[in-house]
């Protein structure tokens, strides 16, 4: 069976796994994070199982303290590199990784994603950042406020656009007769003079397959939202409940809409965490086998940076007081989110086994058919275009997703059971965007 509107679906790359601490259990590959054949093995299986992309996160430092090394955030794969490598192994899975906008170069980056999407065939996607940490490696004495790191995004990708479409698809005509390789009159600097960035251009690069790689961006925040409906193609986002997912799906595309973009043509996918089992006794005993895996102590300091608390007088087995919470909504939508769930009266230690589960996403212990059913009915109340799954551990919770639950969205007509283009625009439905002398 097929219907005639389809999900889409990508897979968060955490080698070590989205559950907090599950690289403790005794099959994952821990000790092979930051080598390749890690993630190869885990984007083949991905692939494998028709998969629209896999999504590389990144961070800039090592982390929230000096010294300190939080395995399942730490960027130990760097995307662009990491994704290059994997082009050369795989055919069709969209390649997408996240660059900073406040720590990186609208040139080199346009030029690193546009080299991504010439070596992959067309199947690049930039996850923009403007990031939270990092400034002591990039000569910053502090991380600039939101207002500025979001107002810099902006401009930043509008030159990094400007530049992908500096070179007409025709451009190069490789006339051997006449030693022209490129066609100088189909190529054309930007001569970029704004208010952050002075870039001439063109790109150095002939222009990629896809025209400009996929733009996908991650924030429910104001600022975040008024980036994402100027610029993304797709959007990550945090929404446990359904309820609320569908009225931030249906604001952000009227948004989109009033901004005079089509609003199909921009995705937005939740991210879920499938805690898959064959039977629900299964999926129960995973899914208590990796809370028992939570090392409550760093699972406490993790808590504590996430919502800039002191929680060290809070005893583990009472909640975290309701005085302890801040009204800021600078704090952003994932804090919000914590809120509402410890006011729902989780003790501090149940508490910290949900935020190293969900990180603010939903998450379900079930049965292929019960966890296809939930996915399902948010598709088709116009709650998301698709879900960003988050494997629970690797490899066995993504082996999980892909010979389990994809499979039962296939059979129930809401998934394809193949590639449907040889580009990560014609996989997730987008339309190519023309060049310069197009518009």
């Amino acid at each position: 069976m097929a219907n005639d509107r389809q999900m889409n679906l990508t897979v968060f790359m955490l080698a070590p796994g989205y559950h907090f601490d599950s690289w403790r259990l005794p099959e994952s590959r821990v000790e092979e994070l930051g080598q390749f054949g890690l993630v190869r093995d885990l984007t083949l299986m991905a692939e494998a199982a028709k998969i629209d992309a896999v999504f590389f996160g990144d961070v800039v430092a090592l982390g929230a303290k000096p010294g300190e090394v939080e395995v399942r955030t730490s960027g130990f794969n760097e995307p662009i590199t990491t994704l290059s490598a994997l082009s050369s192994v795989t055919k069709n899975i969209g390649l997408i990784g996240t660059m900073s906008t406040t720590h990186g170069n609208p040139y080199v980056t346009a030029r690193l994603l546009n080299g991504l999407d010439n070596l992959s065939g067309g199947r690049a996607g930039w996850n923009i950042v403007t990031s939270w940490l990092g400034n002591e490696n990039f000569g910053l004495d502090e991380m600039p406020p939101p207002e500025e790191r979001y107002h810099r995004a902006g401009e930043f990708v509008e030159v990094a656009q400007q530049l992908w479409d500096s070179w007409s698809d025709d451009a190069v005509v490789a006339d051997r007769e006449n030693a022209i390789w490129a066609d100088p009159s189909k190529i054309r600097p930007i001569d970029h003079d704004g208010e952050l960035f002075k870039v001439k251009g063109p790109l150095n690069m002939r222009r990629s397959p896809q025209g400009r790689p996929v733009l996908f961006q991650a924030g429910s925040s104001d600022l975040g939202v008024e980036l994402g409906t100027s610029v993304a193609d797709a959007i990550y986002t945090a929404q446990p409940r359904k309820a609320p997912s569908i009225e931030f799906y249906n604001n952000f595309k009227a948004k989109v809409a009033a901004k005079g973009r089509d609003p199909r043509q921009v995705k937005i996918f939740p991210g879920i965490m499938p805690i898959v089992g064959e039977t629900q006794s299964d999926a129960d005993e995973f899914a208590d086998l990796l809370a028992k895996n939570v090392h409550i102590p760093s699972g406490l300091r993790r808590v504590e940076n996430m919502l800039k608390m002191d929680l060290s007088k809070v005893d583990l087995d009472d909640p975290i007081p309701s005085e302890f919470w801040s009204d800021d909504p600078t704090l952003g939508s994932r804090y919000a989110i914590m809120r509402q769930r410890a006011e729902e009266g989780r003790s501090l230690r149940e508490f910290i086994i949900e935020s190293a589960r969900s990180g603010g996403h939903q998450w379900i212990a079930s049965t292929p058919d019960k966890i296809a059913e939930v996915m399902i009915d948010w598709f088709d109340s116009g709650a998301c275009d698709g879900f960003s799954l988050n494997p629970p551990s690797m490899p066995e919770g993504l082996r999980r997703i892909c010979e389990l639950l994809v499979p039962e969205l296939q059979e129930r007509g809401y998934y394809k059971a193949d590639y449907v283009g040889s580009t990560l625009r014609e996989n997730l439905g987008l339309d190519r965007p023309g060049a310069w002398d197009t518009k």
